[in-house]
């Protein structure tokens, strides 16, 4: 293997010249660096450490930032660094400075505060009528969006996913787009929707045909789809 052939969790220290060199996100092949792991695998691809480095940006002149991402979570802990909410405390306890620790904080007050507006109570979709009460972001937007509604078998709300933005059709949006999310949460059913900013509540022959496809998709599947809405400003229809 060559020096430079080593994965993010094999950040070693190499020796060049008799001096030490520290191995940098840079040096790493492109498929192995966090941003780029993340673009191609989705964030479950990336460990801990990759994701926090992704969150920190850069590194120090001293310490570089995988290093960095690293030794904070091995020295604080994973649960502390969640709930500590005073970046100088953070700051001061690892030796970081002031702007990477009030990133830290206000990532994870952010996941913190979507997490319990998620907690608060699972909405119940069963009809057309419901989702499209539930989706009122999608009434006035400027693009086209095609979003999923992925319930589980009492028909609460278990995740909601933009599956693409812009013109719909049978060959952007494909089956496996739709129904990974559903395997991936453990949905029984959903129920899909897409917008028309110009604001004709008409279902097009694209539209009915990935109904069509998501339909016999879900049969083969197990996972019933419920309906395929069209929302134009307050108004909807339903295509099922």
């Amino acid at each position: 293997m060559s020096k430079y052939q080593i994965t993010t969790n094999e950040m070693l220290t190499m020796s060049i010249t008799d001096r030490q060199y520290i191995m940098k996100v840079s040096d790493l092949p492109d498929e192995e660096k966090p941003r780029e792991k993340l673009i191609t695998d989705g964030p479950r691809g990336l460990s801990i450490t990759e994701l926090l480095a992704i969150i920190l940006g850069t590194g120090t002149k001293r310490e570089e930032v995988m290093t960095m991402s690293s030794r904070l979570l091995r020295e604080y802990g994973e649960k502390n660094i969640i709930n500590q909410t005073n970046p100088t405390t953070i700051s001061n306890e690892l030796n970081v400075p002031i702007s990477k620790s009030c990133q830290i904080v206000a990532c994870f007050e952010l996941g913190r505060r979507f997490f319990q507006k998620k907690s608060e109570g699972l909405n119940n979709i069963r009809s057309a009528r419901q989702a499209f009460e539930y989706l009122t972001d999608m009434r006035n937007l400027s693009k086209e969006q095609f979003r999923g509604l992925y319930l589980n078998s009492r028909y609460q709300l278990i995740h909601d996913e933009t599956i693409s933005v812009g013109s719909i059709n049978a060959s952007i949006v494909h089956p496996r787009e739709v129904f990974y999310p559903a395997i991936q949460y453990g949905a029984t059913a959903l129920i899909v929707a897409h917008n028309h900013p110009s604001g004709e509540l008409k279902a097009s022959a694209n539209d009915r045909e990935v109904t069509e496809k998501l339909k016999e998709a879900g049969k083969i599947l197990g996972i019933e789809v419920l309906d395929h809405i069209i929302i134009a400003s307050n108004k909807f229809i339903s295509i099922l």
